[in-house]
């Protein structure tokens, strides 16, 4: 009996192994890859630039196919160290969520940053003279580059995509929603805006007028549904400045929702990266709402 008993341990235990096993297999099955794009855009001064990017791009091999496509921007430094010391953009952490809940997503790292490097295609000029339209067309541009570079895989669905980003990047998912590209779903702006800096002048962006204008600009011709996200310690934008971006977006046309959460940390502008749980029920929500009804 006793021998019986100790067989079935051995058993209980190989079972058990064997299940962790597969279990740390299943977990690990996130495929992340990094491929070389080329881009053009034009710059502030009309100048057509063009360079190779390198885009990461995560993906679950198990996940059914064809993939929806999720397109993320990273943000802008407030100087040009910061946008060389940006290196390989990814976002492991919330790249890989979206990805095992069955997006392909890709992570651009934009001309004028990191291992792309480049001129600064970006730029907008000086504080008091902001001309942001064309720096968010260029990061438009690429983001359109990706995208359609996506949709040439075969396993990567033609008529599913959202488009998503964090501070700069965020205020290109609302340029997107603004060009109504075809197959784009839903947009996502994290801490959108632009000309902000929270050492120099905390809260109080570079020419807001001018940022007002132009998402009421994109309001005009929006008919994708976008998401809005800030926080009342964001020390890029603060907390009004953002309400009156997307009302003025609202007001001309465009559809949206904005959702402002209580300060998080010292600087809530970094909620994306840093307190991913907070927001992940509400972009939830947003994307099961807007053409993603089995997002979990």
């Amino acid at each position: 009996m006793r021998h019986h008993r100790s067989s079935l341990a051995r058993l209980a235990l190989c079972v058990l192994s064997l299940s962790s096993f597969f279990s740390f297999n299943a977990a690990a099955k996130i495929v992340e890859d990094k491929r070389w794009v080329a881009a053009t855009v034009v710059n502030g001064a009309g100048k057509h630039v063009s360079r190779q990017i390198m885009v990461t791009i995560f993906y679950d091999d198990a996940a059914p196919q064809p993939y929806p496509a999720l397109i993320l921007n990273h943000g802008r430094a407030t100087t040009a160290r910061g946008h060389q010391e940006l290196g390989r953009a990814q976002y492991s952490e919330i790249s890989r969520w979206f990805a095992e809940r069955g997006f392909i997503v890709a992570v651009p790292t934009r001309i004028g940053y990191g291992v792309t490097g480049g001129e600064d295609v970006e730029s907008s000029g000086a504080c008091a003279n902001r001309n942001y339209p064309p720096a968010y067309a260029a990061g438009a541009a690429q983001t359109l580059t990706v995208l359609e570079y996506l949709r040439g895989w075969k396993e990567v669905a033609k008529d599913q995509a959202v488009i998503m980003g964090q501070s700069f990047g965020g205020a290109i998912a609302v340029t997107a929603a603004a060009m109504n590209i075809a197959g784009v779903q839903a947009a996502i702006n994290f801490a959108g805006g632009g000309g902000g800096n929270p050492d120099t002048h905390p809260a109080k962006p570079c020419s807001p007028d001018r940022l007002k204008q132009l998402f009421s600009d994109y309001g005009k011709t929006a008919r994708i549904p976008a998401l809005w996200i800030y926080t009342e310690n964001d020390k890029y934008f603060g907390p009004k400045l953002p309400r009156q971006w997307f009302d003025a977006f609202k007001a001309s046309g465009g559809i949206g929702e904005f959702v402002l959460y209580a300060p998080n940390g010292s600087d809530g502008h970094g909620l994306f990266i840093h307190a991913p749980d907070i927001w992940k029920p509400r972009v939830t929500q947003f994307l099961r709402a807007n053409g993603f009804p089995d997002f979990k």
